[in-house]
């Protein structure tokens, strides 16, 4: 054979996409009988327990506006609020309609049927603003602030839910247009066209990045005594991470239509309002002078 044939061979063969079968990944960690435990639970759990810990980290720093008993409650209700509003949101945004699946809120005990997959990340956020709503109204705390300290933990969860995705095997992206993207990927129940990683991408930008930048602004700067600085910047950066990842995703086989005749997918319409509001948040907290002196928190 020829050295051209054998460079185009070599060629062609370091241009094979990743299939993801061959990295051996399997959706659960084990399973007994009919009961299966799987990465995508543990990964809600992994974020939430982290994210409690950081906050009880946080609260000990000077400034803090809420307590150890805060916390708590915060970690139990935003539990919930992630879990049910998850599932309404996706009820309501991705169920019914045009989408060609029948709407979940007819039927209560599908509704219920959290083991069936379907979460909504604007719904679960919409249920982590009401729990912390409630906390705050209870404890007469500033509702604002409380939402600085938590945006800061959020991060940790979006980025093991997004690796959870990838093992998975689910929420893939578009076919890509350039035949020699290396981490070009064929999943499965998606066709033999390589496509884009896209929730590796969401884990690298609504995660990894996030995370970065929210510790980096909270344990090195004055943000925390800006309120709604950094609940700005979070909402901002995650909201301009799932609108630009969106043009990797695949968008849901419901509301592929939707996304043809409108020019942008579900997932973007939703982001545009988050967008703005993480601005004005922004500008706000800036355009205020910093606290000098915060109310002690009682434990």
């Amino acid at each position: 054979m020829s050295l051209t044939a054998l460079a185009a061979a070599a060629a062609a063969e370091a241009h094979q996409p990743i299939y993801w079968v061959d990295l051996g990944l399997k959706n659960y960690l084990f399973r007994i009988g009919s009961f299966e435990l799987r990465w995508y639970s543990l990964a809600y759990l992994a974020g939430i327990m982290l994210g409690y810990w950081h906050l009880t980290r946080m609260i000990k720093s000077p400034g803090a506006p809420l307590a150890q008993r805060h916390a708590d409650d915060l970690f139990f209700y935003c539990t919930i609020g992630i879990i049910l509003g998850g599932r309404l949101g996706y009820a309501t945004f991705y169920t019914g309609g045009d989408t060609g699946i029948p709407s979940l809120w007819a039927d209560p005990a599908a509704l219920l049927s959290l083991w069936h997959g379907g979460m909504s990340f604007h719904g679960g956020l919409i249920g982590v603003l009401l729990a912390m709503a409630w906390v705050s109204w209870r404890g007469e705390l500033d509702f604002l602030r409380v939402a600085d300290y938590i945006a800061v933990c959020v991060p940790f969860g979006m980025l093991f839910g997004r690796l959870a995705n990838f093992v998975n095997g689910e929420l893939w992206g578009r076919v890509v247009t350039n035949p020699d993207l290396p981490w070009a990927m064929v999943f499965p129940d998606a066709g033999p066209l390589p496509r884009h990683p896209s929730q590796l991408y969401e884990a690298g930008l609504e995660g990894l990045l996030l995370i970065v930048v929210m510790l980096s602004l909270f344990w090195k700067t004055r943000a925390r005594f800006r309120p709604g600085l950094l609940v700005g910047v979070f909402t901002t950066g995650i909201a301009c991470a799932r609108f630009t990842v969106e043009f990797f995703r695949e968008p849901d086989a419901q509301l592929q239509d939707f996304a043809a005749r409108t020019g942008l997918s579900m997932g973007q319409w939703l982001t545009i309002p988050l967008i703005l509001l993480g601005l004005a948040l922004i500008a706000r907290a800036l355009s205020k002078p910093a606290l000098a002196t915060v109310r002690p928190i009682t434990a």
